[in-house]
């Protein structure tokens, strides 16, 4: 939990209205952090990730709280696409879906391209309307990007180690609504602890 509060507080400083949009405060670049580790533990194996809270800060930020409040434990990827996506981070294993925070500003435009073992924020077809879900691009999806054909989704991260755990997702039997016959479960999601090398006294 520290690790997650410290990476939040490292952050810009975000403030959702009531007219459900994120707006960034400004920070000093230096004490922001570029990149954020987390881990999704899923019942088929781990998936590294390395989030870009430098060009993606507001969805960043925005996953990360969805993160400390354990809103992501034991839900479920929900939509499985072989050679497309796996999209998760809304239902649970019984397919209740779940409350969510206000929806975010659609960070599209930040160059950023929907490639393979990227993370980008799923929406309806409103564009400012990303709350908690998110997919995992299993190709490169050109479409997806900002002018491809519309608006575009947000990538916010890329997986680091574990590629071959989101391909094995990609690859479950499906029935209607490409939901999976048995359940693929997000068993939690957390930062990674900050490696600190240990001081020598010479």
């Amino acid at each position: 939990m520290r690790s997650i509060t410290l990476a939040l507080s490292l952050l810009l400083s975000l403030t959702f209205t009531t007219q459900a949009e994120v707006i960034a405060t400004p920070i000093n670049e230096a004490e922001a952090p570029k990149t954020v580790d987390v881990i999704i533990e899923t019942n088929m194996g781990k998936i590294d990730v390395e989030l870009n809270a430098e060009k993606a800060p507001i969805s960043v930020a925005n996953f990360l709280q969805y993160v400390e409040s354990g809103h992501y434990n034991d839900t479920i990827f929900h939509r499985v696409i072989n050679n497309f996506m796996v999209q998760g981070g809304g239902f649970d294993r019984h397919m209740r879906q779940k409350s969510t925070r206000a929806m975010i500003k659609n960070e599209a435009k930040n160059g950023l391209k929907n490639d393979r073992g990227t993370l980008a924020m799923a929406r309806t077809g409103v564009v400012d309307s990303a709350t908690s879900q998110f997919f995992i691009n299993h190709k490169d999806n050109d479409f997806l990007n900002h002018g491809g054909r519309d608006y575009g989704y947000a990538v916010f991260g890329k997986v680091t180690k574990g590629m071959d755990t989101v391909d094995a997702i990609a690859r479950v039997r499906t029935k209607s609504g490409d939901v999976p016959v048995n359940p693929v479960i997000i068993k939690k999601i957390y930062v990674k602890p900050v490696e600190i090398e240990a001081a020598t006294n010479k």
